[in-house]
C-alpha cells in the first residue's frame, strides 16, 4: 500500500485506551480538523469510521490494535500500526496526554510514516492459534510458581522433597510431605497435577493444529531439542518467512542480537536487544540450553556453542546459549524458505571436504 502523503486529504491519529480512544484528525495542510474520542468497541469504531471518506489512520500497537486495524482496513482506510518501541524513542515529552499522543501519531503518519517503523498484524486465524501457545505458557508459569511454593514451604521445617521434573513433581512429592504441612500443601499438589494434565492437553491440541494448518513445522522435527511447542510458536510468530530479506534478519527480529552503542573509537559489548516476541525468544533459549546440555546430540549447533562456552567463565556460557539460540532461529528460517532436509553436521562435512 502506498505511503505517498500527497494523496491523503485526511490523516487520523488514534491514541487507544481500554474504554475510549482519543482521535485527532489533520487535513491535507496539517491543520487540526477535529478532535474528540470514541468508544474502544467495534460498535463505536463502526459508527465513527465506517462511512468516513478514505483516510490514513495511525495507531500504536497494543492489545486492541489487531481488530481495530482489520476493521479500519475493511472500511477502505489505510492503516499504519506504529511500533511502540520506536514511538518511545521519538516522543519523550514532559507534557504527555492522550490528546497530545493522538496528535503526535497523526503528524508523524502524515509527514514521514517510515519513522513509525510500522508493523503488520498477523491474520485472525494465526492470532487465535497463538492464543493456544500463550495459554499453555500461562499455565506453565502458574505450575512453576506453585512448585516453588511447595519446595520452599517444606524447607522451612527442615525437610527436602525428592528431585524430579516439573511434570512428575506432584506424584513424587506427595509421599515426601512432612505431616505438619500435609493439610496445607496436599491441595496445592492436586492443583499442580491438574495444571500438568491441562498443559499436556494443550500440547496435544497444538500438535494437531500444527499438523492440520501448519505442515511446515514438520521441517523442524529432525532438529533434536526443538519440540512441538517451539516449532508451532516459531511459525505463528514469524507468520510470513518471506518478509525477511535474509535468514540472518530473524535473529535481530527476535531480539537475539547484541545492542550497539558505537561512538568514535568506543564500541562496548552490550546485552541483547530483547526486541520482538519474548515468548518465542524464551523457547529458543530453552532449546539452546538443551542442545548444549548433557542430552544434546552432536551437531554443528552444539559444536559451535561448546566452542564459545569453552572460552571460560559463566559469562561465556551465557553468551554461548544466546548465540546458539540466534543461530537456531536463523536455521529454522532457512529450512522453512528452502524446504531442505536438516543435516545436523552439514558444516562439519563441508569443512572436511574443503580440507
Amino acid at each position: 500500500m502506498s505511503h505517498d502523503t500527497a494523496i491523503w486529504q485526511r490523516t487520523i491519529g488514534l491514541d487507544v485506551g481500554d474504554r475510549f480512544t482519543q482521535v485527532c484528525v489533520l487535513d491535507g495542510t496539517g491543520e487540526i480538523m477535529e478532535e474528540g474520542r470514541v468508544r474502544s468497541t467495534r460498535e463505536g469504531f463502526e459508527a465513527r469510521f465506517r462511512e468516513l471518506a478514505r483516510s490514513r489512520v495511525v495507531l500504536e500497537v497494543g492489545a486492541q490494535s489487531a481488530w481495530m486495524s482489520r476493521a479500519l482496513e475493511s472500511w477502505g482506510h489505510e492503516v499504519l500500526v506504529a511500533n511502540s518501541y520506536q514511538m518511545g524513542r521519538i516522543y519523550r515529552g514532559q507534557d504527555k496526554s492522550d490528546r497530545r499522543d493522538a496528535e503526535t501519531l497523526a503528524r508523524i503518519g502524515r509527514s514521514d510514516p517510515a519513522l513509525l517503523r510500522p508493523i503488520r498484524h498477523r491474520g485472525a486465524q494465526v492470532m487465535a492459534d497463538r492464543s493456544l501457545v500463550r495459554s499453555r505458557e500461562i499455565l506453565v508459569r502458574c505450575r512453576t510458581s506453585l512448585v516453588n511454593h511447595v519446595r520452599g514451604a517444606v524447607k522451612t521445617v527442615g525437610a527436602r522433597l525428592p528431585s524430579s521434573g516439573t511434570a512428575q513433581f506432584a506424584r513424587r512429592a506427595r509421599g515426601g510431605l512432612p505431616e505438619e504441612l500435609r493439610e496445607a500443601l496436599a491441595p496445592i499438589l492436586d492443583t499442580i497435577q491438574e495444571l500438568t494434565d491441562r498443559i499436556r492437553a494443550y500440547e496435544r491440541q497444538m500438535e494437531r493444529v500444527a499438523a492440520e494448518r501448519y505442515p511446515q513445522t514438520a521441517l523442524f522435527e529432525p532438529i533434536h531439542g526443538v519440540g512441538p511447542v517451539t516449532r508451532l510458536a516459531y511459525v505463528l510468530s514469524l507468520d510470513d518467512p518471506y518478509r525477511f530479506a535474509t535468514s540472518r534478519d530473524v535473529g535481530a527480529y527476535l531480539g537475539l542480537r547484541p545492542k550497539r552503542r558505537q561512538s568514535g573509537d568506543e564500541d562496548p559489548e552490550l546485552p541483547i536487544t530483547r526486541a520482538g516476541d519474548p515468548q518465542l525468544r524464551r523457547l529458543l533459549v530453552q532449546c539452546a540450553h538443551y542442545i548444549l546440555g548433557p542430552f544434546g546430540r552432536d551437531s554443528d549447533l552444539r559444536r559451535f556453542g561448546l566452542r564459545l562456552a569453552a572460552r571460560g567463565g559463566r559469562a561465556a556460557k551465557k553468551r554461548a546459549v544466546v548465540a546458539v539460540a540466534r543461530k537456531l532461529a536463523v536455521l529454522l528460517h532457512r529450512l522453512w524458505v528452502t524446504g531442505e532436509d536438516y543435516d545436523p553436521l552439514y558444516l562439519a562435512r563441508r569443512r572436511q571436504e574443503v580440507a
